[in-house]
């Protein structure tokens, strides 16, 4: 469908705010369809965020500055998601007894439990997302949106 017709504009847009848009739009429809499946797992997609990130971590605890720097979005709130995650038992917090400050987070077996239930899951929705792309298109994609984030 055109951009134009989506937001209603009887104008034909310029190439650069048509693409901005496109992928404005393509955001928001790409979170929801996520946030539809992490629902039932009353995770919220930055608490997801953490969780991958810490199952990346193989059992090395991450600090926050760590789990901060590595989140798809760097407005989130880590300290606050990282104890939401922790009332919900899916991951877990060290204060080191020597230096207060150094605080250490691990995921736990719950957490990696959770993962391993929404990982097909969270597989079939990227593949649902995507399905009207070929597979050459979708790396082109990929490899064209990338250059924007240089």
């Amino acid at each position: 469908m055109k951009i134009e017709t989506i937001i209603k504009s009887e104008f034909e847009l310029p190439a650069t705010r048509k693409l901005i848009l496109s992928i404005l739009l393509s955001n928001n429809l790409i979170n929801d369809k996520v946030a539809e499946a992490l629902k039932p797992f009353d995770l919220s997609i930055p608490q997801f965020n953490v969780l991958r990130i810490l199952r990346g971590q193989k059992g090395k605890p991450a600090n926050l500055s760590t789990i901060q720097e590595r989140m798809v979005s760097k407005m989130s709130n880590t300290t606050r998601i990282v104890d939401k995650l922790i009332a919900k038992d899916l991951v877990s917090r060290i204060v080191c007894e020597k230096n207060r400050r150094k605080v250490e987070i691990t995921i736990t077996k719950k957490g990696l439990d959770i993962l391993s239930k929404l990982d097909p899951i969270i597989n079939t929705t990227e593949e649902e997302i995507t399905e009207n792309l070929s597979s050459s298109e979708i790396k082109l994609l990929s490899e064209t949106l990338q250059k924007l984030l240089k």
